[in-house]
């Protein structure tokens, strides 16, 4: 399929020829097979142009001005869509052409037909996996935190218990042997040499 511009290389408009200069300039550049068609020198292409340009694109006079762009018998558009599509990085789209790999016209095609299938990259697919993933680890270390956590809180056992009121008693029972220990101290009966003492006295 060759693209088609009708174009007027006699026309007195700086108008037109600028933009007839952008389109075919844009052609080459991106090495875009094409041909230029003259209306103002040729009354069959004027004539084909007049009859294929959709009534819609017409203006009110019914002659629909230059560059007119066709791929091969379909109409593709005016100077203004070409334009609008160039901004939006469409233009290969807009010419009814595919876009060469790796250029930002195809990676914004391929995203949008990733959306309209609702297909997720392998990229994607690859965060969205990480994601997972750390999510099961937060979840796996917030699970041993509450564990230890509730292991701190847990009740004495019965074995503990009576171990703890074991050693309460025999704490008990020490102070019980230290103060009997003490009045028996107290206590002692007095012994013969405190009793002579006491007489001399």
């Amino acid at each position: 399929m060759v693209i088609k511009v009708f174009l007027a290389t006699s026309s007195g408009s700086t108008a037109i020829k600028k933009k007839q200069q952008d389109v075919v300039g844009f052609l080459e550049a991106n090495g875009i097979d094409h041909e230029q068609l003259d209306i103002a020198c040729n009354e069959d292409n004027r004539m084909w142009m007049r009859e294929n340009v959709p009534g819609e694109k017409k203006p009110t006079n019914g002659i629909p001005l230059p560059p007119q762009i066709f791929n091969d018998q379909s109409y593709c558009g005016d100077y203004e869509t070409f334009f609008d599509a160039k901004e939006q990085n469409q233009v290969f789209a807009f010419l009814g052409l595919a876009p060469p790999p790796g250029s930002k016209e195809a990676q914004l095609a391929e995203k949008a037909h990733i959306l309209q299938n609702g297909n997720v990259p392998l990229e994607e697919h690859k965060s969205t996996d990480l994601n997972h993933e750390e999510e099961e680890i937060a979840d796996k270390e917030e699970d041993e935190l509450l564990a230890i956590e509730d292991e701190d809180e847990q009740p004495a056992t019965e074995g503990e218990t009576d171990l703890h009121v074991s050693e309460d008693e025999e704490e008990e029972e020490l102070n019980i042997e230290d103060d009997e220990e003490a009045l028996e101290d107290e206590e002692e009966p007095i012994t013969e040499d405190e009793d002579e003492t006491e007489e001399d006295s």
